[in-house]
């Protein structure tokens, strides 16, 4: 089966039975979570908790892979500009130095550094899958059903479910386009210098750009015609009401936000210093 990118994927699984609610709920407290803690006991447990429950969706990897890959490349480049710009971060948040290599300059490659910048990697590794989990288990309508509930506007909710809709769109349409131009005889393969496919780019992303500004024009009017947004509250259709397990997945990442603020600020400081 050939799902694209970042879309909508179902399976039976306890993963997608949860409500949209449920997970963006459970998504905002994991972010939190991983967002305010330097406690790498918390951040590798919540690695750990991450791929149990990345495995229990079902989900294959090879769905996301491409967009974890892309994350993973960036990731590279943050860590390499934190190090160029603050290679003694580590050394002033810890408040010790234990130099491992000297480099060049004041560039000096210290255990704290790397302490600080691992910490930094398992907090977005923590996050990111967990979000890329999220959209491919949560149906786009059900999604902005979600956000609704939560008290966001269902103005903004409906906006942010075309969004998502989008994305299968715009993938679908680049390899029609793509299709259609090397029908043409322009030749996007892999033997071609990237210069050229770079070049080449264009007479795909040009069409895209249109295609896509008349799609967006056509939905303006149809929710126009229908009198979207007149009302101050709407139903939807794939809202579903919570469910035990909706409940138990909420006390559960709610009990382990505390537990790890608890452990995060139990000496009054967030960082977790084991070089003391």
């Amino acid at each position: 089966m050939n799902h694209k990118i970042l879309s909508y994927i179902h399976h039976e699984s306890p993963i997608h039975r949860l409500t949209g609610a449920a997970k963006l709920i459970g998504f905002i407290l994991w972010s939190l979570i991983a967002m305010i803690t330097y406690d790498t006991r918390i951040l590798v447990v919540m690695f750990i908790l991450g791929i149990m429950i990345f495995l229990s969706s079902k989900v294959e990897f090879r769905y996301i892979s491409f967009v974890f890959y892309i994350f993973l490349l960036f990731l590279f480049i943050n860590n390499i500009a934190i190090f160029l710009f603050e290679p003694m971060q580590g050394v002033e948040m810890y408040h010790t130095k234990h130099e491992i290599l000297h480099i060049i300059a004041h560039y000096t490659l210290t255990a704290e550094q790397l302490f600080y910048q691992f910490n930094l990697t398992l907090k977005y590794l923590t996050i990111i899958p967990l979000a890329l989990l999220f959209m491919v288990t949560t149906h786009p309508s059900e999604f902005a059903a979600s956000l609704n509930k939560i008290g966001v506007s269902y103005r903004i909710a409906y906006a942010v479910a075309l969004a998502l809709r989008y994305i299968p769109d715009i993938q679908r349409d680049y390899q029609n386009i793509s299709l259609a131009q090397q029908a043409r005889g322009i030749d996007l393969s892999k033997k071609q210098k990237l210069t050229k496919k770079l070049r080449y780019a264009s007479s795909i992303l040009m069409p895209l750009i249109f295609s896509s500004l008349n799609r967006i024009e056509t939905i303006s009017a149809a929710i126009e015609l229908r009198g979207f947004g007149s009302q101050k509250r709407r139903s939807w259709y794939h809202e579903r009401p919570f469910t035990k397990a909706d409940y138990f997945a909420i006390i559960l990442i709610v009990l382990l936000f505390v537990f790890s603020m608890i452990i995060t600020f139990l000496d009054g400081n967030r960082f977790y210093n084991p070089f003391r």
